[in-house]
């Protein structure tokens, strides 16, 4: 009986060439896993083209729900962007892809597991750090590291050769990757970073000059830092993303041109439309800022830089991710309420929050002065915080104060 081999399957360029190509080189069976994580595609044609060429089986899986609450609102509240812009979309969705994948691969009996990752790519690692997390007796298949394609170019005259339809052509060469959070783009003109990305590149978002010549405001409530609903309405969490998504992007908001730092030491250049996931970190933002003290929100933003890292990294199946959740969670309790936005042409301004939590007192920060604070207080606060201070400049290390001579060495002794 011939070796079963699981394929995660978009049914994009590579993943296309590797079903012949996994055939001839392996004496296999190949089993497409077709992960629906709410690329917007066509998924049954998809699938049909997989039997076409060569798939002796097909799973097409709805993990729409499963990416939303088990992947991306625990990044959300964790507060995790990476390298200040990207809020992780492929990141994030490789390890729910790979688990599925590898649940597949045990239901059919397969022994390996294979990827349409390039080698030089983030995305490898975060397949296949997933499948060792999850299933190590599963041998791993990459063919980009085993095949003499080089190149886009050699991957569409193969796909022509072997008769197997693709969408790439010469004259089209980004490689894209869209879910419910965002959609990618790489390659063709954005390879050097001193090109600006054609207008066509975007796909999802309007540009600024397309947007509607009006502001358009949009509230999202939360409840423990995760989002609820939008406008007042109670939308469960697909549709709620859905529903950011076409606000944001009529709006012109969520355009993002990156050059980032991969795991794999290279640098690359990518652009990110997240229109929807832009209002929702933005939001969460500002409510955490009314909710939480003031240590424990600048240590959380130490935790979602960390986050960033690990998710970007692939370490999502790790104690110490599971570890971070926890924490994350701890500080979410009381993050519920509302903030309001006002959108225009890719512009994003808080207007409003709202919380029954909130730490901001009015009588606390208004200048009138009322009994809540007594201003005297600071001055005993001020005088031992720059104690350091003045002790540096009585001992001739930092300049003394314009009119103020340290005292002598001997009656500074005195006092001590």
């Amino acid at each position: 009986m011939a070796e079963k081999i699981v394929l995660a399957y978009s049914g994009g360029l590579d993943t296309s060439i590797i079903i012949p190509w996994l055939k001839e080189n392996y004496a296999c069976e190949v089993v497409a896993m077709i992960g629906d994580v709410g690329q917007g595609e066509d998924l049954g044609a998809v699938a049909e083209k997989a039997r076409r060429t060569g798939a002796s089986e097909v799973y097409v899986e709805d993990l729409r729900q499963e990416f939303v609450t088990g992947y991306i609102f625990p990044t959300l509240r964790a507060g995790a962007v990476y390298e200040h812009k990207y809020l992780l979309g492929t990141a994030m969705a490789r390890p729910v892809l790979a688990r599925r994948q590898v649940e597949v691969a045990r239901r059919v009996g397969a022994t390996a597991v294979a990827h349409g990752c390039t080698g030089k790519g983030n995305d490898q690692v975060r397949f296949e750090l997933a499948y060792q997390a999850l299933a190590p007796e599963l041998k791993i298949i990459a063919p980009w590291r085993e095949w003499k394609i080089r190149s886009r170019e050699d991957a569409i005259d193969y796909a022509r050769q072997h008769n197997v339809p693709v969408s790439a052509t010469r004259g089209s060469l980004h490689s894209r990757d869209r879910n419910l959070w965002h959609l990618s783009h790489e390659g063709g003109e954005l390879e050097d970073p001193a090109n600006a990305p054609l207008e066509g590149t975007w796909q999802l978002t309007r540009s600024a000059r397309e947007a509607p010549d009006r502001e358009e405001e949009v509230e999202v409530e939360f409840e423990s830092g995760r989002p609820v609903g939008v406008d007042g309405e109670r939308l469960d969490p697909v549709r709620l993303i859905e529903k950011l998504n076409q606000i944001g992007a009529r709006n012109a908001v969520g355009r993002v041109d990156l050059v980032e730092n991969r795991l794999v030491g290279i640098k690359s250049r990518g652009c990110y439309e997240t229109p929807g996931g832009t209002l929702l970190v933005g939001t969460h933002q500002e409510l955490e800022a009314l909710c939480l003290d003031r240590d424990l929100l600048h240590f959380k933003q130490h935790v979602g830089l960390r986050y960033a890292e690990m998710v970007y990294y692939g370490l999502w199946f790790t104690p110490l991710r599971e570890a971070l959740d926890a924490f994350v969670e701890a500080t979410q309790t009381n993050v519920s309420g509302r903030v309001k936005l006002k959108l225009y042409k890719g512009n994003v301004t808080v207007v409003g929050r709202e919380s029954r939590h909130s730490l901001y007192r009015t009588d606390l920060a208004a200048f009138t002065m009322g009994e809540a604070y007594n201003p005297k207080d600071a001055e005993g606060f001020i005088r031992l915080l720059g104690l350091p201070a003045r002790v540096r400049a009585w001992l001739g290390q930092a300049p003394p104060t314009a009119g103020q001579a340290p005292p002598p060495a001997g009656q500074e002794a005195k006092r001590r």
